[in-house]
This record gives structure tokens, C-alpha cells and sequence, in this order.
């Protein structure tokens, strides 16, 4: 990834959230500081940020980065892949996430149980497999447990985390961040009332089959989002994304169903306080 940081994109009519953010790890990668990434962001209409969390340490981050800026709320989880690396220690890390759920989920600054689910891609073997969809399957019940939006990581595992998400029951909202499959496994995940949210890969040219999933998305069912600081959206791929770079996937995802930009922005907006359980 290169270092520099993309210009600012022309501001969006009406304000739009970034469902799935990573400013901690953006600052990391590109020198952006938070609070500046805030400013840049809400200056082109990007007015609330969903900061979600991967680990013990990002979790706390996360929930503290939300008592913070009012624009922010925050998610928390074991990411699948640091589930299959705990190895023996994941029971106890799993104790200490729902603990953290149980202090903060009776306030209005944690709203979500993420990014959870299963990742075939960087965990092939079979033993690192096994505790993600242990960690998973906990995931879901703390997200039901406590009414919080559930928040799922899929890469190269489409029916294994269905399969769980069925077996688990379910909870009543889920977001499939960083949607990557096809129309088929749009309309599976739609079946079971989930919103789906497209990134910067939706811009690339080699990925029709997410172009094909947003043609059927029902508009009330649509989010958008950066994973920043990744999955930069063309034309300035390979550079660090940024919440100030939604705009760039607003006005793709405009262009692709055919709509004004204003009604467009207005959906994602409502559909982000519909997914993460009201407005902040």
C-alpha cells in the first residue's frame, strides 16, 4: 500500500455514514489522526462513522473513540482470524469481550458485536477453522443477549457462515460488512433480513459479481463503507482509504441504479440508523 493519502472528493449532498471504519489502524497506516480523519470526513458529508473493533486492545479503543466524538459509534469483537490464532487462550479472551459487552451495551455509544464471522482465506487449516466458528457462534449469542447489530466478516466461507448464523438463530440485525459474494449469496443473506454493505471493491473492474449483488439489493437494505484503511476505492486503489473517500463509492453506487445522488445519500443515512439500532 502506497502512503500518501488520495485528495479530498467533492462533498456528497446529504450526509452518509461510514458503516465499518478502522481509524486506529488508518492512523497506523497513513499518519491520518483521528480526529483530523473526522473533520476531513464530515467536511464532504460523512457525518458518522461506525469505528469497529478486531481485538481486545481495538475493542476498548473503539468504545473510547465513542465516548469521545459524538460522530462515532462502536463495535467490538475478536476478528475470526485472531480467534484462530488465540489457540488455548480464546475462552478467556471470549469472556473478557463479553464482559466489555455487558459494562458498555446499556449505553448509546456501543452498538454493535463485529467484526465477528469466518475467513477461509487466511486461516486454512482445520484447528484455526474450528475456533473461529466457536468464537462465531459466541458472537452471535452475545449480539442476541444484548440486542446489539451483529457485524460479519466473510472472505471465502459464504455457506459455512450461513450454516452458523442458522444453526445459531440468528439475531435481528445483522450487517455483512465488506459484502463479497455473488447475486446468489446476496439474496441468501437478504432472505435472513441482513443490509449488506459495498466498498471500494465495488468500483473494481474485475469484480462484476458485486455489481451484480447491488443491482438487487432493495434500497432499504443497502450500506456503504470504507474498511478504512483499506479497499480504497478507484481511481486511487493501493493508496490508504479514508472516510473522506465515501463520496468516491456514493456516486458509483448512484451510477450503477441509475439514481439522483441526494435520495441515495438519504437511504444510506437512514438505513445506517436502522442497521445499528437508531441514530447518534
Amino acid at each position: 500500500m502506497k502512503s500518501e493519502l488520495p485528495p479530498v472528493p467533492d462533498a456528497l449532498p446529504a450526509p452518509v455514514t461510514d458503516s465499518h471504519c478502522h481509524l486506529d489502524v488508518a492512523e497506523a497506516y497513513s499518519g491520518l489522526d483521528p480526529a483530523e480523519a473526522l473533520e476531513r470526513a464530515a467536511a464532504v458529508g460523512i457525518t458518522r462513522i461506525v469505528q469497529v473493533g478486531c481485538d481486545l486492545p481495538s475493542s476498548r479503543w473503539a468504545l473510547e473513540a465513542a465516548q469521545r466524538w459524538p460522530s462515532v459509534v462502536a463495535t467490538v469483537a475478536l476478528h475470526p482470524n485472531d480467534a484462530a490464532r488465540a489457540g488455548d487462550d480464546l475462552p478467556a479472551q471470549l469472556d473478557e469481550l463479553a464482559a466489555m459487552v455487558a459494562e458498555h451495551a446499556p449505553g448509546r455509544r456501543l452498538r454493535g458485536v463485529g467484526e465477528t464471522g469466518l475467513d477461509h482465506f487466511r486461516t486454512p487449516d482445520a484447528e484455526g477453522r474450528q475456533r473461529q466458528r466457536e468464537s462465531f457462534a459466541a458472537h452471535i449469542r452475545l449480539a442476541r443477549e444484548h440486542d446489539l447489530t451483529l457485524v460479519i466478516h466473510d472472505r471465502d466461507a459464504h455457506d459455512d457462515v450461513l450454516d452458523v448464523l442458522d444453526a445459531e438463530g440468528g439475531v435481528e440485525r445483522v450487517v455483512m460488512h465488506c459484502f463479497s459474494g455473488d447475486a446468489d449469496f446476496a439474496r441468501r443473506c437478504l432472505d435472513r433480513g441482513a443490509w449488506l454493505s459495498f466498498p471500494g471493491t465495488v468500483t473494481f473492474k474485475p469484480n462484476q459479481h458485486l455489481r451484480d449483488a447491488l443491482a438487487l439489493t432493495p434500497l432499504d437494505r443497502l450500506l456503504t463503507e470504507t474498511d478504512a484503511p483499506f479497499l480504497t476505492p478507484v481511481p486511487h486503489r493501493g493508496h490508504p482509504n479514508a472516510s473522506f473517500l465515501v463520496p468516491l463509492t456514493v456516486r458509483f453506487l448512484a451510477e450503477q441504479r441509475g439514481m439522483e445522488l441526494e435520495p441515495l445519500c438519504a437511504a444510506l443515512h437512514d438505513n445506517a440508523s436502522a442497521a445499528f439500532g437508531g441514530s447518534w
